[in-house]
């Protein structure tokens, strides 16, 4: 248990961090998610107008440091990459 005034501060701030930290990563993985549903079910156009939303996931949480910045990089290459080949076929 922490015993100075600073260190149980810290650890209320590390519970609020850790709060929205949860929040973003699940936004991202829920943003992929349906997007691979999406290709999974042939849906092209729909996984195309999901793409935007999980860029926007992927950026924020590289911005607020929950995932870095080559794994953003890596996950939206990665996510264009399934739908070129999707629309491809």
């Amino acid at each position: 248990m922490a015993i100075t005034s600073s260190a149980k501060k810290a650890i209320r701030v590390a519970q609020k961090k850790r709060v929205f930290n949860l929040r973003r990563k699940g936004a991202l993985s829920t943003t992929t998610k349906t997007l691979t549903k999406a290709l999974a079910a042939k849906d092209v156009k729909e996984a195309e107008k999901l793409l935007p939303a999980a860029y926007k996931a992927i950026d924020k949480a590289m911005k607020r440091g929950v995932i870095k910045k080559n794994t953003a990089a890596r996950k939206k290459s990665r996510l264009a990459l399934s739908i070129k080949r999707a629309s491809a076929k």
